[in-house]
């Protein structure tokens, strides 16, 4: 008889934590949405979901978290488990994994939300099939997640391939950036509210012919080039709420002109297939976080999972 599994995850974002449980075939037995306010709040209402989770379906087997970042990976920090200095108020140095150890003794694992989405798209999504390849989110920051030889890289500590200084688009010689450590780095030119600053309106209400466009795309495509002189990975997924359909083909377009016909191999990649959308659904943080608990209690990739759509109405939520 197979032995039962019990897994817990969450997907911690900085406006919504998306909190599940699930068994060893990976269906949801318990999940709920909590909204990002105060880590007391968020943080206490998060425990005391998994706690009742676990009374009514057992004690947890292996737990995991993707969450906003910057985070303390190495286990010889001081702070590990800690978000360290991220711009969301309140949250600077807060004990994540700390709080969380309150409500369960089962082995825990923390990774940053990409690299869990990136997980997900893995399983599911447009990284099937992949040994590495870049999830990149374009939305409220900016993150990179690797999976290289099929699993999430990191090492003691994490990338931050937003914070990266990218050479300035075409006409955006005047937007000084938003980013408040380094002003007009990537997340600082190109984030949703970078693009909020420098138009007066989100990014989802410009037109689609709109010059925001053409600039957005640049900053997507330079970062792409380096993803691809860096890392080589045979697909980079962007996502998020700033690339908009048209995005694609223009961020596509700029990535050519950037690499600018080096070296043969580069010349032969088919950029449909490269720049690509996610596409295991909105959830795919949450699914890469059940993963990564299964990983941990099993050492295992959970390949016999079948993609569940996220929160809908049939699944139990139990109230925190």
């Amino acid at each position: 008889m197979t032995e039962p599994l019990l897994l817990g995850g969450i997907e911690a974002g900085g406006t919504k934590f998306l909190c599940a449980v699930a068994d060893r075939d990976g269906t949801i037995l318990a999940e709920t949405r909590i909204a990002t306010t105060s880590p007391a709040e968020t943080l206490g209402t998060t425990s005391a979901f998994f706690r009742e989770a676990q009374r009514v379906h057992g004690d947890l087997s292996a737990f995991s978290v993707g969450s906003f970042g910057p985070l303390s990976l190495n286990p010889l920090s001081a702070d590990y488990g800690s978000i360290t200095s991220t711009p969301k108020p309140g949250w600077e140095n807060v004990d994540l994994l700390g709080h969380l150890r309150r409500m369960t003794e089962a082995p825990m694992t923390l990774d940053t939300d990409v690299n869990c989405a990136a997980v997900g798209e893995r399983l599911f999504g447009s990284g099937q099939g992949l040994d590495s390849f870049c999830y990149v989110t374009i939305g409220t920051g900016i993150g990179v997640g690797l999976l290289i030889g099929g699993a999430p890289h990191g090492g003691a500590n994490h990338p931050e391939a937003g914070h990266i200084m990218v050479p300035r688009a075409p006409g955006d010689d005047a937007f000084e950036g938003i980013c408040p450590f380094h002003g007009d780095c990537l997340e600082g030119l190109a984030s949703g509210p970078a693009m909020l600053a420098r138009w007066g309106v989100p990014a989802e209400h410009l037109p689609a012919d709109h010059p925001a466009w053409d600039i957005e795309a640049d900053y997507i495509a330079a970062l792409c080039a380096t993803l691809t002189y860096v890392v080589r990975p045979d697909r980079i997924i962007v996502g998020g709420g700033v690339m908009q359909p048209q995005m694609y083909p223009r961020v596509r377009s700029a990535l050519v002109a950037k690499l600018a016909g080096y070296d043969a191999s580069m010349r032969a990649i088919d950029m449909d297939q490269y720049v690509a959308a996610p596409t295991a659904g909105a959830s795919a943080g949450l699914t890469g976080a059940l993963a990564l608990a299964y990983r941990t209690a099993t050492r295992q990739w959970p390949m016999h999972w079948r993609m569940a759509e996220p929160f809908h109405a049939n699944k139990e939520t139990v109230d925190a």
